[in-house]
């Protein structure tokens, strides 16, 4: 295997760099870097800006309005963007319902939606889990009743990311309760703005209002937008996970923060050595880069196999779930330690306000701004969402051990 990337990639590099130095607004990118609030605007603005570029979608394919990239072109990308501090595009719309609609949905679905997902006209969230219907998906209560041209929807569904923001949902309803659990489920696209629908917000322990409780009260939809075939909703259900922990890895966003976090242990302190120095540290610091190199090898094998193959990644992605998840909680904790208790001041709401740090704390961690303590908070649930690392290493263990 050649791990060096080709001249026609370094040169792709090349473009993509000069593209975010002169379209990357430097307020987005301050926002990002500074570790302040994302507004919903910052979102759809850079997606728009992509949009007019023709990068909306780097992956999907040109028939669909995507730039046809390859894995290793995306990756790219992903990490320049990472680096530079893009905002991530809003995986939901654009990595998660859009596979599902280009392989199962029909022409006029496929028509109406995938060009307002790409231009950044629609915002899509996720409604899979329920209180009681997490990771064990399949015993999922919200109905979706037959009434002539329309299902009509009751139910709940949780842990909701960013649905305070969206214009439709994309959620996965029982439409019999005949059979087996997996049996009786469909995948139903709703506008959010419908009479019935409600959202409740869930503030996090880092302080934010980053999900929510989303309830159906007898929510009138169209069958016309139901996803393919009624009750096979668990097969596009599988689809849509897979390429949902493929992203998980997050490679780009994981060098930034070990970029940040060499930084941050590289600050002189006020009558000592950098911790940088410490060779305790520095080997933490090491096997987590180690860490990271291999998940980024296996990352681009997964995928380029899964590409080349034109078929979802399978079980494989398994791996860089988990992976991907205990090494961005592991770079948190281990930015958290470096900077020990002067992490504590450093709050949204103050960045939010220009508050600025001690002169000295400033001279001592010139690179350092983002609030550590309530990433280190939020990155806890990076092991549990798309599916528990528990659960994948059940899938591990079962589809590839065989066990």
């Amino acid at each position: 295997m050649d791990l060096r990337f080709t001249p026609e990639e370094e040169a792709f590099r090349t473009e993509v760099r000069a593209f975010l130095a002169a379209e990357l607004p430097a307020d987005i990118r301050e926002n990002v870097l500074l570790g302040r609030r994302l507004r919903k605007d910052d979102v759809v603005r850079w997606q728009k800006i992509l949009f007019r570029h023709g990068w909306g979608a780097g992956m999907w394919p040109t028939r669909f309005g995507g730039a046809g990239w390859s894995v290793v072109q995306q990756h790219i990308f992903d990490e320049e963007g990472a680096a530079a501090g893009a905002p991530g595009q809003l995986p939901f719309a654009l990595r998660m319902v859009a596979p599902v609609l280009m392989t199962f949905a029909t022409p006029a679905q496929q028509a109406y939606f995938l060009p307002r997902i790409l231009s950044g006209q629609d915002w899509w969230c996720q409604g899979y889990s329920e209180p009681g219907a997490g990771s064990d998906l399949a015993s999922l209560r919200t109905s979706a009743v037959r009434d002539g041209d329309h299902y009509v929807v009751n139910g709940q569904k949780t842990w909701n990311t960013l649905g305070q923001y969206a214009d439709w949902i994309f959620c996965l309803v029982r439409t019999s309760s005949e059979g087996r659990a997996q049996q009786g489920i469909s995948f139903l696209l709703i506008d959010m703005k419908t009479p019935g629908v409600s959202v409740r917000p869930i503030v996090m322990l880092d302080g934010e209002h980053e999900i929510n409780d989303i309830f159906f009260a007898d929510v009138r939809v169209p069958v016309a937008n139901l996803v393919g075939e009624e009750n096979k909703g668990w097969t596009y259900a599988k689809f849509l996970l897979e390429h949902e922990r493929t992203n998980n890895a997050g490679i780009g966003n994981c060098k930034r923060e070990l970029a940040r976090l060499k930084q941050i242990a590289a600050g002189q302190r006020a009558g000592g050595r950098p911790l940088i120095e410490d060779q305790r540290f520095r080997d933490r610091i090491t096997q987590v880069e180690l860490e990271l190199m291999a998940l980024e090898i296996t990352n681009l094998r997964v995928l380029s196999k899964a590409h080349r193959e034109a078929q979802p990644a399978g079980p494989e992605v398994s791996l860089l779930k988990i992976r991907g998840s205990e090494i961005i909680q592991r770079l948190a904790e281990l930015q958290m330690q470096a900077l020990g208790h002067d992490a504590l001041p450093y709050v949204r709401e103050g960045l939010d306000a220009g508050w600025t740090p001690d002169p000295l704390l400033s001279q001592h961690f010139p690179a350092y701004a983002p609030p550590l303590s309530g990433r280190y908070f939020n990155y806890r649930k990076t092991s549990i969402y798309a599916g528990s690392n528990e659960i994948q290493k059940n899938i591990i263990a079962k589809m590839i051990l065989g066990l």
